[in-house]
């Protein structure tokens, strides 16, 4: 046979396979630079070249806990100063059935930067069996925040408390900022969790998971901070928290270790791993995207869920820093301008690490790298800021998804908080993450098998073209275009 016969031989097989491929049915989502905030799009325009997307549900990786954002004195504060129908639109938008339905949160244990000032549950010192702690700081702002965000929630979500610093008086510099905490109240410190456990479950909220501390190499000279070293920390969780915890009525509750960036994940999965006596207390390990703007650290993930297969592996915070939030500029959102706190301070060998970047593409390359890399939940920063990006008692501005503006009671949803939507909405807690064959290069992708059996695809377009693709799933198949600078999720309703 000629070479042109055969190829005309290929080209009509190929024609007829896919006239007789069914046509997959499927529920297309759309955020785009364009103007579309996940639009339905029910049209597409016909495509010569339609590279391949196959899914491969019988390939299954972890499965999810959750996503979603934090509940800060910031947050709270500021919905406390809105109309009541705007704090209402707000939690509706993040909670309920209609919103982003966030499923995993994180809360501040004593106070953080986003908080309105310094203080600590427990401000007398020497109490060790810390017969005066109270939560009272946490109930105008912080805790009517989550109850009514309980209320909203059809399903529910877990939340991670993190405490950024233990009372100034366990440490070893007498500050809310920087130094240790003295071994001598190595057991009053774990005692005190077990008394915010206590005190938030008497107000109605169970507390999922803590971490032990929030970045625990973290800052000596700006706010609430504490300092542990891996060995350090896995010591206090093997001899004092864990057992602490395990004898109380809290023995469930989840303990996460570590909780700062990536870089740095292979030493202490390593420390606190070593061993069973060690690893019997962690149920995983918390994770910041701070170390870069676009590298997700792969190899890093990779190593986390070999040394602990078992285990959670959580992003606990994600915001755009050292930013003043753009009011009303969603196509900034969109554009190459943002920088964050290592294109002033980085050492010149991790310049390289914090370019300028987009946003929206930050947020979005990053939860889709982190879920192909075994990570089973993610949490965004504050819920809410204000035009300045606080408030923040140390001036440390920031982006939030949603940004308001008290005195004119105006509320301004970026594309941030579509950008989220997509996988909070879409993947719902227990879904599995699954395998898929991607031909097209351009296109960033990654896709679950939700509970009542759905699949979830989410598609990252960073070019500016439109991209044509083929969502293939067995003997189904459809052709799909995602537009220019856009992220979408494709839901697909199947038996399999």
């Amino acid at each position: 046979m000629k070479t042109y016969q055969f190829l005309l031989l290929i080209m009509m097989l190929t024609t007829a396979c896919k006239k007789d491929m069914k046509q997959l049915k499927t529920e297309v989502y759309e955020t785009s630079a364009g103007g579309n905030k996940l639009n339905v799009i029910n049209e597409f325009p016909e495509a010569d070249e339609a590279p391949i997307i196959r899914l491969l549900p019988d390939t299954k990786y972890q499965s999810i806990t959750g996503f979603g954002g934090s509940f800060t004195e910031a947050s709270a504060y500021l919905l406390n100063q809105l109309s009541s129908e705007n704090r209402a639109k707000i939690l509706e938008a993040y909670f309920g059935e209609s919103g982003a339905k966030y499923s995993l949160t994180r809360t501040h244990i004593n106070s953080s930067d986003f908080s309105l000032s310094n203080y600590s549950y427990a401000p007398i010192a020497d109490d060790l069996e810390l017969e005066h702690f109270s939560i009272a700081e946490d109930t105008a702002d912080i805790i009517p925040m989550i109850k009514e965000a309980m209320a909203i929630s059809k399903e529910g979500f877990k939340i991670i408390s993190s405490p950024w610093t233990a009372p100034p008086w366990m440490k070893d510099n007498n500050s809310y900022v920087g130094g240790k905490l003295l071994p001598k109240y190595y057991d009053t410190w774990a005692l005190f969790f077990t008394k915010y456990l206590e005190a938030y479950e008497k107000e109605g909220i169970d507390i999922w998971g803590i971490t032990v501390e929030n970045e625990p190499l973290g800052n000596g000279n700006n706010w609430e901070s504490m300092h542990y070293s891996a060995e350090e920390m896995t010591q206090f969780v093997e001899y004092h928290l864990g057992p602490t915890l395990k004898k109380s009525t809290y023995p469930n509750v989840k303990i996460l270790g570590y909780d700062q960036n990536r870089e740095h994940l292979k030493h202490w999965v390593d420390t606190m791993f070593k061993n069973d006596s060690s690893s019997q207390y962690f149920d995983g390990t918390a994770i910041h995207w701070y170390a870069s703007t676009f590298d997700v650290f792969p190899e890093e993930l990779q190593y986390a869920h070999q040394k602990a297969p078992d285990k959670h592996l959580i992003q606990t915070e994600a915001c755009v820093d050292a930013e003043v939030p753009k009011w009303q500029d969603d196509d900034w959102y969109w554009s190459k301008e943002a920088t964050d706190w290592g294109w002033d301070w980085a050492p010149e060998q991790e310049k390289h690490l914090h370019p300028k970047y987009v946003p929206v593409y930050r947020y979005a390359r990053d939860m889709i790298g982190c879920l192909n890399n075994w990570v089973d939940g993610w949490v965004d920063w504050n819920m809410v800021l204000d035009r300045q990006g606080g408030p923040n008692w140390f001036k440390n501005w920031c982006v939030a998804p949603v940004i308001v503006d008290p005195e004119k009671d105006e509320v301004y949803f970026t594309p941030l908080y579509y950008t989220m939507s997509h996988f909070s909405k879409f993947i719902r807690p227990g879904a599995k993450r699954i395998g898929f064959e991607n031909a097209n290069e351009k296109l960033q992708v990654t896709a679950v098998k939700n509970p009542d059996g759905t699949l979830a695809v989410v598609i990252l377009n960073e070019g500016k073209v439109t991209q044509n693709f083929s969502l293939n799933l067995g003997e189904e198949q459809k052709t799909v275009s995602i537009s220019p600078q856009a992220i979408q999720t494709i839901i697909i309703s199947t038996k399999i």
